[in-house]
C-alpha cells in the first residue's frame, strides 16, 4: 500500500498529517508513507524527525492584501500541479490524503485528476479556504469541530473525528507527569505558551501578574516563551526578582510538550486547533487567548467552542491589559471546584480516537 499526505506551512497542519501516517503504519506496517510539501513550511524539518520522507512542490497562498501578487500564486499553483502530478505518477499512490494549507490545493487537484481516492482533514472551527475550495474533489472531508460543518455544501462527506494527536499524549498521566516534574500534590500548576514561536502579548502579560500570583505559596508557573522571545522574557522575569523563588520556570521551547500540559492545573495559550485539541485530549481548564492576526479570526472560533461549553475562558488579546486576566486568574487558583469542572468539560470535548476514525473511514482494511 502506498499512501502520500499532503499539508503543512505550521505545525497545526503537519502534526495532524503525521498521527494519521502513523497510525496507518500501525495497521500496515508495510505501507509506503510520502509526505508532499513545500520548502518554505515548518514540514522540511518536521516530517524527516518522524521518520518520514517528504517530497517537495511549489505552492503559495493567495494574497488578500494585493491582488497583484497573486500573479505569481497562480503562476506557483500552476507549476505545482505539474510536479505534484510528477510525484504522484512516480510514486503510484492508493489514495491521497490532505490535511491543510496552501500546497494541499496542487497535490489534490492532481490526484484528482487521476482518479485517485482524496480525502481531507480540517482542523479548526472555522475552515480553511484551501479545504472548502478542495472539498469537492474529496471522497471524504473529516472535520475536528462540528461547528465547521457548515462551510462545505456537500454534508454527505463529512465526518467529525477530532484533531488526530501523536501517541505521547496519551502514553503518560497526571500523577507520573507531575511526579517527573518534581511537583506535589498540593501544588496548583499553571503552564503557558504561545505556541511554537512563542507570543509577545502573552509573555509580558504573564510577566505583569507573576509577581502576585507567586505570593500564592502554592502556586508555581511554567513559561514556555518561544525562542525568538526567551531572551527578553527572561531579562523581563529576572528584574523583577521572581525567578530566585524556584516557583517559575522560564522555558524556550519544550519538545514534550505531553509531560507538561498533563501536569499542569491550568492552561493559558493561544487557540490553534491542534492546541486546543492537546488540551482537550489531556482534560485541562485553560483560558484560551486567540491570536488576532490569523486567517478568518479562526483561533477565536477554536476558543469559543471550548467555552461554549464550560470547557475554557476565552480572553481576547485585546483585552489582556485590563483587569480582567488577572481577576479570571486568581478566581481559579482560590476555586479548585471551578477548575476541576472546567477540566471535566474540557475532557468531554477532547478527543483520543480521532486517528482511529479517521482511519476507519478510508476503507484501507479492504485494500491493505
Amino acid at each position: 500500500m502506498r499512501v502520500i499526505m499532503t499539508g503543512g506551512g505550521t505545525g497545526g497542519h503537519i502534526y495532524p498529517a503525521i498521527a494519521i501516517a502513523d497510525k496507518i503504519k500501525r495497521k500496515h506496517p508495510e505501507a509506503e508513507i510520502l509526505f508532499v510539501g513545500t520548502l518554505r513550511g515548518h514540514e522540511k524539518d518536521l516530517v524527516p524527525q518522524n521518520g518520514y520522507p517528504v517530497r517537495f512542490v511549489s505552492a503559495r497562498g493567495f494574497n488578500r492584501k494585493n491582488i497583484f501578487a497573486n500573479f505569481e500564486t497562480i503562476k506557483d499553483h500552476i507549476l505545482g500541479e505539474k510536479q505534484a502530478g510528477a510525484i504522484l505518477d512516480e510514486f503510484r499512490p492508493d489514495l491521497v490524503i490532505g490535511t491543510g494549507g496552501y500546497v494541499c490545493g496542487p497535490v489534490i487537484k492532481a490526484a484528482y485528476k487521476r482518479k485517485l481516492p482524496c480525502y481531507l482533514h480540517e482542523q479548526n472551527a472555522f475552515a480553511g479556504l484551501a479545504n472548502r475550495v478542495l472539498a469537492k474533489y474529496a471522497q471524504k472531508v473529516f472535520l475536528a469541530y462540528p461547528e465547521a460543518a457548515r462551510y462545505f455544501r456537500d454534508k454527505r462527506k463529512l465526518v467529525v473525528t477530532g484533531n488526530p494527536l501523536r501517541k505521547d499524549f496519551f502514553l503518560s498521566g497526571l500523577g507520573d507527569a507531575r511526579a517527573q516534574l518534581g511537583l506535589n500534590a498540593s501544588d496548583f500548576y499553571i503552564l503557558c505558551f504561545g505556541g511554537s514561536l512563542g507570543a509577545g502579548a502573552i509573555n509580558h502579560t504573564m510577566a505583569r501578574a507573576a509577581k502576585e500570583l507567586l505570593g500564592i505559596p502554592h502556586v508555581k508557573i511554567c513559561l514556555v516563551s518561544g525562542k525568538n522571545h526567551y531572551e527578553s522574557v527572561l531579562g523581563e522575569f529576572q528584574g523583577l526578582g521572581i525567578l530566585d523563588s524556584g516557583r517559575c520556570t522560564i522555558l524556550p521551547y519544550v519538545d514534550d510538550m505531553h509531560l507538561y500540559l498533563n501536569a499542569a492545573d491550568l492552561v493559558i495559550s493561544r487557540a490553534g486547533a491542534l492546541t486546543v485539541a492537546e488540551i482537550t485530549a489531556c482534560g485541562k481548564a485553560s483560558i484560551l487567548i486567540p491570536s488576532p492576526n490569523v486567517t478568518g479570526n479562526h483561533q477565536y472560533f477554536n476558543a469559543k467552542a471550548v467555552a461554549d461549553l464550560g470547557g475554557a475562558v476565552l480572553i481576547e488579546e485585546k483585552d489582556l491589559e485590563g483587569p480582567e486576566f488577572l481577576g479570571v486568574l486568581l478566581r481559579l487558583i482560590g476555586n479548585r471546584e471551578a477548575v476541576n469542572n472546567m477540566a471535566r468539560a474540557a475532557a468531554a470535548i477532547g478527543r483520543t480516537d480521532a486517528a482511529d476514525l479517521i482511519y476507519d473511514h478510508l476503507d484501507l482494511k479492504e485494500k491493505g
